[in-house]
Order: structure tokens, then sequence, then C-alpha cells
């Protein structure tokens, strides 16, 4: 099921308790269609990046929004908005933060782990939920940028699939079925993410982009 409006998540706290006195790091949001390749054209800069695919609510959570009786993955409301928030704030001021490990294909988080910008003044979060943190990350004062992956939806749908085929993350027809339902609602997908504040960028764009904020980041202090 397309993300609608109507899904647009609900912070646990309040946006002005989230703001960031002392800061040491800023955050590009990095959103996208699913596959697009969002992990490893940020990766590609050299700057740390934390996947926000790790905050995804448990299977077993009562609170996942269900289409026809099955999970929608695709909803943001099956994601933990407070939590990835939560490390995105904690990263900005201290450089730490403690992070799930999350098994797509069993829906679950099996451990958690610590990452570390390692004196990076810069990050990248990404995911497909990564323009619904817009708004806080500017309130919070830690945004500096935030951008959503284009490219051709014909190249996303190889990608995706491929990679969810890969990693076993469910049985085959269900990822086929997902993917062709992805097709045609990645335009859609991208719009959204665009209303929420993510810029349409390329990936070699995006390279530039971060090569400038990172140089800037560099001269000053964050």
């Amino acid at each position: 099921m397309l993300m609608q409006a109507n899904h647009t998540v609900q912070p646990a706290v309040s946006l002005e308790s989230r703001k960031v006195s002392v800061q040491i790091a800023r955050v590009v949001l990095l959103a996208g269609p699913s596959g697009s390749g969002k992990s490893y054209v940020a990766g590609q800069t050299g700057l740390p990046v934390l996947c926000l695919d790790d905050f995804y609510k448990e299977g077993t959570d009562l609170t996942l929004p269900r289409v026809n009786e099955m999970v929608d993955w695709e909803s943001p409301l099956s994601w933990d908005f407070d939590a990835a928030m939560t490390a995105v704030t904690q990263l900005a001021e201290t450089g730490r933060t403690s992070v799930p490990v999350y098994d797509i294909s069993l829906s679950a988080r099996i451990g958690e782990r610590t990452f570390d910008l390692a004196g990076a003044p810069l990050f990248f979060a990404e995911g497909i939920f990564a323009a619904e943190l817009v708004e806080a990350c500017e309130k919070a004062g830690v945004l500096a940028d935030a951008l959503a992956l284009r490219r051709p939806r014909t190249i996303t749908f190889a990608r995706r699939l491929v990679r969810d085929l890969a990693e076993h993350r469910k049985p085959p027809m269900v990822l086929v079925r997902r993917g062709l339902r992805l097709w045609r609602e990645d335009p859609l997908v991208l719009g959204r993410q665009s209303a929420l504040g993510c810029r349409p960028t390329s990936a070699a764009a995006l390279q530039r982009r971060a090569r400038t904020l990172l140089r800037a980041a560099s001269r000053k202090p964050v």
C-alpha cells in the first residue's frame, strides 16, 4: 500500500523538547524508493551511514498497520519514529548512540549495536522513511540537508528484487508481487518524500552535495 498523507507519523514527544544545544555533528537525511541504492550511494561518500530500516517495529507489535490482514511495511506507521529521532539527536550531541539490529526476514530485532561517528562532523541517515524526520530535525537544529535519491524506476525494481532475493527477506513470489506494486508506486513515493522536504537528486549530484557540506562542516564548528 502506498504511504498516504494520513499516514504521517506523530512523534511521541514534543518537537520542541528535541532542540539540541550542544552539537558536534549534523545529519543528511536520505530518502528514496525502496531499492534505489540509498545505502550504497551514501556509503560511497565515506561518511558514516545510519540505516533507518533498523527502526522498524517488530512483527508482533499490535500497532502495526494492516491491509487485508497483512502488515503494511511501506507505511511509516510500521516504523518507530521516536527511536529513530532519538538516535539521530544523540549522534548530533555526542557522536555515539545505540541502535537495534533488525532482521527483515524475521520481522524482529535480534540485538543492538553501538553506532559511532568517529569524529565525523556529518553523517547520513538513510531509509524509505527518512523524510518523516525532516521537520523534527529542522526544529532540533541538526539538519544539514534532506535529499531523496531519484533513479529510473525499472532500475530500482531490478535492484530491489535482486537484493531482496539475495537476503531472503520474504518468499520469492511475495517479493515479486511486492516489487511490481512498488514499481507502479515509486513515483508517488518520491512525490510524498519531496512534499515532506526531501529534494530529489541523482547519485552524482548527491556525491557533490556531500563533499560541499563536508568542506563547510570542516571549516567551522558545528
